[in-house]
């Protein structure tokens, strides 16, 4: 139903949403930011407390951290958009629970099929059990999945506490680099 409506409609519908108690404890519901038309879709964990106040994905210091893979990956503007796999902050930061991403899921695959990106990042462990919980992907290796090219890279908050992971995620960056240039 939402994909026939078009993309405004999902955020329309995720902000009346109240499919599980995350909606509580929300101040702003967290959509999406980027391009309507993107080579490379990133799905992260979920909102932070920065997400939580302005509704901007990847606002705090994951997002710059986002913003230095993007330009390493030489992606412009146009070529990329970035979301969750829920759109509500979880209390204390904690990671989305299983019902959560759940309830949550029929938003992201809509986003999926209407914007059709070429490749979908999932930037960690968090994103992987979401989007494809049946299977265990190796970092930095692509796989087709449904369809569509997926890889795993390191989330931007990882290369934050841990700097030696840097060097390795610019490594699966460069090794996939044909994926989206």
């Amino acid at each position: 139903m939402m994909v026939e409506a078009g993309y405004e409609t999902i955020g329309r519908e995720v902000i009346k949403c109240t499919r599980c108690p995350l909606h509580k404890s929300a101040i702003r519901r967290v959509i999406g930011k980027g391009s309507c038309s993107p080579k490379v879709f990133f799905i992260g964990e979920a909102p932070g407390k920065s997400e939580n106040e302005t509704g901007i994905p990847f606002y705090g210091r994951a997002g710059k951290e986002l913003d230095k893979m993007v330009e390493y990956m030489e992606l412009s503007e146009e070529d990329w958009m970035v979301t969750n796999t829920v759109k509500c902050h979880p209390p204390e930061n904690r990671r989305p629970k299983v019902n959560e991403i759940e309830c949550c899921k029929p938003f992201l695959l809509a986003q999926i099929i209407l914007l059709n990106p070429k490749i979908i990042i999932l930037l960690g462990n968090t994103a992987e059990k979401s989007f494809c919980p049946e299977r265990k992907l190796e970092w930095g290796a692509p796989v087709e999945h449904e369809g569509r090219t997926i890889l795993k890279l390191y989330h931007p908050a990882a290369l934050i506490y841990t700097r030696s992971k840097v060097e390795t995620q610019h490594a699966f960056i460069d090794k996939n680099r044909h994926l989206w240039s």
